[in-house]
């Protein structure tokens, strides 16, 4: 094999390589990230700031309670929360099918409500 061919073979390696970098580069996932993040925050704070409640019917059946499970619990309060868990199911749902615009749009929603909740 060639010098030539070998450099051919590197450059055709490098650029394969750095053609799956957009995809990655162009999705929501890093922002869905951040924003469950803050989410999950704001719904155990919100939970803490009511004081002890009665145990539900899932919980001493042993189930794990999950960010949705939590804001459901909190009645009127956690409204705001469970409207941005939904806008954040829709975030991965629009990045899954390529749709970043749909997904930026879905986490903006979903980073207003959160601030709204805040007020």
């Amino acid at each position: 094999m060639t010098s030539n061919s070998l450099i051919r073979i590197a450059a055709a390696i490098i650029v394969l390589l750095n053609a799956a970098t957009p995809v990655h580069a162009a999705s929501c996932e890093d922002s869905i990230g951040r924003v469950q993040a803050q989410l999950d925050a704001a719904i155990e704070k919100n939970a803490g700031a009511h004081g002890w409640g009665p145990e539900s019917l899932d919980a001493l059946r042993g189930y794990q309670p999950t960010p949705r499970s939590l804001a459901q619990a909190q009645g009127a309060s956690g409204a705001h929360l469970r409207l941005a868990l939904d806008a954040l199911d829709r975030a991965r749902a629009a990045d899954r099918s390529g749709d970043i615009a749909g997904c930026r749009r879905e986490l903006s929603r979903a980073a207003l409500l959160l601030q709204k909740r805040r007020q």
